[in-house]
């Protein structure tokens, strides 16, 4: 999907929430549902889906704010996912993901201004053996360096 998309409408969101009311515990999916379409869960959408579950704003909010994979606001064009866990800290992860958040002027979670590229921390990514690692459109790269990772943001655009 290439972002930013549109701003949903009450009845696109409304839609989304309905496809997935049938489900037990039908929050995740949801939000899952209206992310994939937007890239994001709007703000907008957070009263719309607490009124549809008839449960305060205040939850649904706290579920978004709780699970890093949720996004507020639009993606870039790319995701640079950096494994964050003890495995890769270990084998310097911490300085290369520093490093790449220096050189491209952000912290967590930012998008590099010409929209190309946003930095998000993952808890773990199963290359422990290959670390450190990182995941870079779905795709999972190990042993990074400091030149494999600039190969990544260049391919990037960032």
């Amino acid at each position: 999907m290439q972002y930013p998309t549109p701003a949903p409408t009450d009845a696109e969101i409304s839609a989304l929430i309905d496809e997935h009311m049938h489900l037990e515990g039908p929050l995740l999916p949801m939000l899952h549902a209206i992310q994939d379409s937007y890239g994001h869960v709007p703000q907008m959408a957070v009263p719309i889906i607490a009124k549809a579950l008839n449960v305060t704003t205040a939850e649904v909010h706290g579920v978004i704010s709780f699970y890093h994979d949720y996004r507020k606001a639009p993606a870039g064009r790319h995701i640079l996912k950096i494994c964050r866990a003890e495995a890769c800290q270990s084998m310097g992860g911490k300085a290369l993901a520093e490093g790449v958040l220096a050189k491209l002027g952000l912290d967590w979670h930012g998008t590099t201004a010409n929209g190309n590229l946003t930095v998000e921390p993952v808890y773990c990514l199963g290359l422990c053996a290959c670390s450190p690692a990182a995941m870079i459109d779905g795709k999972v790269v190990g042993r990074l360096t400091s030149e494999r990772m600039s190969a990544l943001l260049k391919e990037a655009n960032a």
